[in-house]
Formats: C-alpha cells, structure tokens, sequence
C-alpha cells in the first residue's frame, strides 16, 4: 500500500479539488481517499490488499486541505454524507463502502481491477 501526502496548499476550493481529484486518480490503478481513523476505510484498504491490490491511499486528515477535497467528494457522491472511503479504479470512481463491497459480492470488482492492470490473476 502507498501512501501518499502532497503539499494542497495550492488548491482551493471544490472547482480545484474536483480538479485535483480526478488528476490524482488517474495517476494509478487504484486510489482510495480514506480517513486514518476510519473503520469503514481501513476495511477496504484491508480488502484490496487481501486481494493483492496495491492501492494508493490519500488519508484526507493529515492533509491541511483535506476538508476541501471531503467536500468535493461529497459532491461526486451526489452529496452522501459519508464520503469516505472514495475509491477509482482505472481512474474512474467505484464509490464509496456500499458500491465497493456491491460490486466485490456481484464479481464485477475483479474484472475491473484486471482492466485497469492492477490486478495479474
């Protein structure tokens, strides 16, 4: 798993968080925008590494800009009120918990993460 921290200093508001979203996941197979202290994310963290994903996780708290980029998930979301964990796979967004885990149990996951090449089995 890696985890990745960049200075947001530069980006404000959600115009340039949406922005900055979609840049950072296209810049990996998977990316999941997670909260350290999240049970929820530390689940799908868990289930992709399980499955022999290597994910790059955004942990938005030690992040000064996180609470911009939260918003701007929320708004990908349609304005859920929990919006973490986010997860893209092959730069295009699964969603949140309940879209993640719908498409592991239907086997629609795997297909997906094998497209997007970050999966080899």
């Amino acid at each position: 798993m890696q985890y990745q921290r960049e200075s947001w200093s530069s980006y404000v508001g959600t115009y340039e968080s949406l922005e900055r979203i979609e840049r950072l996941a296209s810049e990996n197979a998977v990316v999941i925008f997670s909260v350290s202290s999240c049970c929820m994310c530390h689940a799908i963290k868990r289930l992709f590494c399980g499955m022999g994903v290597n994910p790059t996780v955004y942990e938005l708290d030690e992040d000064p800009r996180g609470k911009d980029m939260e918003m701007a998930l929320t708004t990908l979301l349609g304005g859920r009120s929990a919006t973490v964990p986010v997860v893209f796979v092959g730069g295009k967004l699964v969603g949140a918990m309940d879209r993640v885990m719908a498409s592991h149990i239907s086997g629609n996951l795997v297909p997906l993460l094998k497209q997007a090449g970050a999966l080899w089995l």
